[in-house]
């Protein structure tokens, strides 16, 4: 094929169709609560119960699209799609359906369902934080300032990933069980 500025004109044509459809996407988001080391889950239960942490979670996220794993989904209340919101969920199982969510297999599949959606939220589990986290433009993160021992499930550690910074980071503030936390925000420079 012809070249354009030594690049194949094939290979030209693909990245400007790419940047479009990136540049289509409405920015996602991932909101997360960790413990210690970016852990975030243990035998598919959070790091602890933080009630103010919980009512933020539904403040920023009601009237918008959460994406989510089928485990994750699974360890809601009831194992209900959460109200006010509009669910996607992303298995590998193509027998999957469950009342009130939209079922997706890739992640292709999903970006192409929330492409017109104003507010998208990642909300877990480990391996969907993974496969989206390159598509967000940030992260809110709720530390807590305590160990989970047993921790079987983490998010990436941003500190630590290119291209990621800590742009808010709250005061210290405490749940009724004394543990102390704190909000803090992450963007992608990218």
């Amino acid at each position: 094929g012809r070249v354009a500025q030594g690049i194949p004109l094939c290979i030209a044509r693909t990245c400007q169709l790419l940047n479009r459809r990136h540049q289509a996407m409405p920015p996602l988001r991932a909101i997360v609560s960790i413990a210690g080391p970016w852990a975030i889950g243990k035998q598919g239960q959070l790091p602890c119960r933080n009630s103010e942490d919980l009512k933020r979670f539904k403040e920023l996220t009601l009237g918008s699209t959460v994406v989510m794993g089928r485990k994750t989904l699974d360890t809601l209340p009831g194992g209900r799609a959460l109200p006010g919101r509009r669910n996607i969920v992303l298995t590998r199982d193509d027998g999957f359906e469950r009342e009130g969510v939209e079922v997706a297999h890739g992640i292709s599949q999903v970006l192409t369902l929330v492409a017109h959606d104003p507010s998208v939220w990642v909300i877990g589990g480990e391996s969907v934080y993974r496969a989206f986290l390159p598509y967000c433009t940030e992260v809110m993160v709720t530390r807590h300032e305590m160990d989970l021992p047993g921790a079987d499930t983490y998010f990436p550690n941003l500190d630590e990933l290119p291209g990621w910074y800590r742009s808010v980071e709250g005061p210290l503030q405490e749940t009724p069980q004394g543990i102390a936390y704190r909000y803090e925000v992450y963007k992608n420079a990218r």
